[in-house]
Parts: structure tokens; C-alpha cells; sequence
């Protein structure tokens, strides 16, 4: 018999690709190892559940079980991956039990960034990455108020807006000069604050957490400006690292994330990688459509038809109901600027190039409903 594919990670990455393999071949033996309970759910859910009333279990669409019997292949929960070894194509799991691959897939995901902070309460600062983390911030904010956000990108903004509309009081702190800061030019920014503020949520902008101390039943943040704020609850959300140090042990090539090329091959033919730990063509893409269209290709190349993934245009959607909000941002340094037209109802920016060709957009409030007119213009991410 052959050995299986087998598939490192139970998030959304490593079961589309189970999902997309088993589409293409009903016979192949796949197994996919999974650190947690292996329940499928929707990660970016975890950000907006509070507001529109989502249990933790309500949140998880189907078990262990259920998917083993969705998708006909054989899952091991928390069952940890130890090491790798390329030139006998095992991996060592918990109990030192060695398990053979063919094809190996690291769907390993990626961490919150945690701050480098001084004090006696960085023990409690909360982060938000899975479905447990959420359960234990669901737990920790009963009875409480005041919630303290360490970062306004993408997820902080998103849990500002959750938390206000849910009748918390979120304080959100950042080094930016404002929300989004590096999608979003000036009078984007501007607007998307505005909104969030008219709900309740309040700023904190060009400012360093230094320290975190616990202070009777309260956490006190001291900013490096000196000023201090007192809240029942710190939710730290500055940003993914991508896992690279099972590869980087394997001997793989990382970099900021698992090095692939745009078949998603590591730097050993037999392993593969994809969604938030990997770094395809020097681009990490943490988000849910680069890895629907990855599992796709990687899928038929495991069947044995080479398929380099494409990656069109891919907007991503903010989650802030208080400001509908769009953006697609340009290709980090790429020359061009952007053009700003906004009103009381909405800002439309786009980013242009040479030749005044369309290389981003950031669309707030009712421009929101240009989306696919100016998707249509956009180059692909990845040809």
C-alpha cells in the first residue's frame, strides 16, 4: 500500500485541501494530525460572534467525527507533530510513534505576536486565535466592562466593533497615527475612526504600551508617553507569525513564513505547505481566499497534475458593521498614490500607478458597493 498523505493542521487550510483531495480521488488514504479537538469552524468568525450572539459551540460546525466521516480520511486529535524526517519521510508524534508519508502537508497556521512588555500583569493579557482562546475571553468577560485593545489593524478594529455593539467599553491603543494603518490612506483612516468612535469605541493613537501591572482587581497600561489606563481586560492584537519552527527543525527554507514555490513545494519535494504559515512566492497572505485557492492547485498536484496556484484580485471584507468597509491593498512597495474622493456617507480611494493603472483600493461606508467594478481592474496577486 501506498503511504498517505498526510496533512499537519485541522484550521481551514488543512481541511480544504483534505476536502479539495478527496474531490479529485475517493481512494486516496489521507490522514490529517491535528494539535487541538480538530472541530472545523470558521476563524474569522471568532471576531464579530458576541455581538450577533454565537456561542463558542455554535461557532464549531461539525467534530472530529463528523469530519472523518464528511470526508472519508482518518483524523488524530491532539495528536502533536514532534519532528520531521525528509530522508525517511516519517513524522514523530507524541509517544515518539512514527508515522510514514508520501506527500506531507504542513497546514500549521500561524500565532498572535506577542509584545516584548514589562510587568506584573503581561500574564493576563489576552490573545484571540482559536476557537479555545475564544472560549477562555468569553469566560474572562463575564461580570466585566472595560476592554483594553493593543492594536487597530484588521482583527482589533473588528473586536472593537464586536465588543461596543455587544455593550463593552473598548479602548483601542496603536503606534499608527490611526485604524488600519497600513491599508488605509489618511482620510480613510480618518472616516473608519470617526464611525467606530460614534458607537462608543475610544482611541489611542501614536502610542507604545511599555508595561502592563495588575492593580487590585484591575490592569494598568503605562504608555510610553507616560499616561496610564486602567480596564478590566487586555486583549493583545498586533498581528501573525507565521509557524515555521517545526520546518525550520526539518531543515526546510523559511523565511517569514515556510518557503514555497507556486506549487506550494517546500524546499524538499515531498513536503508542502500553505495557508498562514507559508510564504508563497515572497508573499504571505493570511487571509480565507488565498487559501481556498491554494488547496485547490495543491489538491490536484498531490493527485499527481503539477497545478501552480493563481491568485486573482481578492478584496477583503472588514468586519466593522458600524463602517462597511473594503479594502485590496496594493503590493507592498509598488510606486503610485493614492486618490481620495469621500463624503459624509462614504470614502473611495484608489491607488495608482503608472499609467494610472489600478493597483489597490480602500472602499468605506456606501462606496462599498463598487467592490467588484473595481476588482474587475485590478492585476492578478499571483499570475
Amino acid at each position: 500500500m501506498t503511504d498517505p498523505v498526510v496533512i499537519v493542521g485541522s484550521g481551514l487550510a488543512g481541511y480544504a485541501v483534505a476536502r479539495e483531495l478527496r474531490k479529485l480521488n475517493a481512494e486516496r488514504a489521507v490522514l490529517l494530525l491535528s494539535d487541538n479537538h480538530a472541530g472545523f469552524y470558521s476563524k474569522p468568525m471568532l471576531s464579530n460572534a458576541l455581538s450577533t450572539g454565537k456561542t463558542p459551540e455554535a461557532i464549531i460546525n461539525a467534530d472530529a467525527v463528523k469530519m472523518t466521516s464528511q470526508l472519508d480520511i482518518t483524523i488524530r486529535p491532539n495528536c502533536r507533530v514532534l519532528s520531521i524526517d525528509k530522508t525517511n519521510r516519517t513524522v514523530t508524534v507524541q509517544d515518539e510513534e512514527q508515522l510514514s508519508y508520501e506527500k506531507l502537508v504542513l497546514a500549521l497556521g500561524a500565532d498572535q505576536i506577542r509584545l516584548p512588555l514589562q510587568g506584573n500583569g503581561v500574564r493576563k493579557i489576552l490573545t484571540v486565535n482559536d476557537i479555545d482562546d475564544y472560549k477562555h475571553f468569553r469566560n474572562v468577560l463575564a461580570g466585566k466592562k472595560k476592554i483594553v485593545i493593543i492594536g487597530a489593524g484588521l482583527i482589533g478594529c473588528e473586536f472593537a466593533n464586536d465588543l461596543t455593539a455587544a455593550g463593552y467599553q473598548a479602548v483601542v491603543i496603536d503606534i499608527a497615527a490611526q485604524p488600519l494603518g497600513r491599508l488605509l490612506p489618511p482620510e480613510a483612516g480618518a472616516f473608519l475612526q470617526q464611525k467606530l468612535e460614534a458607537i462608543g469605541v475610544s482611541f489611542h493613537f501614536n502610542a507604545t504600551v511599555e508595561s502592563v501591572d495588575q492593580v487590585g482587581e484591575q490592569l494598568r497600561l503605562t504608555l510610553a508617553n507616560g499616561d496610564a489606563i486602567e480596564t478590566d481586560i487586555v486583549l493583545s492584537s498586533v498581528g501573525l507569525k507565521p509557524r515555521i519552527d517545526l520546518a525550520q527543525q526539518t531543515g526546510l527554507e523559511v523565511n517569514r513564513g515556510i518557503v514555497v514555490n507556486q506549487s506550494l513545494r517546500t524546499s524538499d519535494a515531498h513536503i508542502f505547505a500553505l495557508g498562514d504559515c507559508a510564504e508563497v512566492v515572497g508573499k504571505v497572505l493570511p487571509f480565507v481566499m488565498p487559501i481556498t485557492y491554494a488547496a485547490r492547485a495543491l489538491a490536484a498536484t498531490l493527485t499527481g497534475n503539477e497545478t501552480p496556484v493563481h491568485y486573482p484580485p481578492m478584496p477583503v471584507l472588514v468586519k466593522t458593521p458600524a463602517c462597511p468597509t473594503v479594502v485590496s491593498p496594493p503590493e507592498a512597495g509598488k510606486p503610485g498614490q493614492w486618490e481620495v474622493e469621500s463624503n459624509k456617507e462614504g470614502v473611495k480611494a484608489l491607488f495608482r500607478g503608472e499609467a494610472t493603472q489600478l493597483l489597490g483600493f480602500a472602499l468605506l461606508g456606501k462606496a462599498v458597493a463598487e467592490k467588484n467594478t473595481l476588482a474587475a481592474e485590478l492585476p492578478a496577486i499571483l499570475e
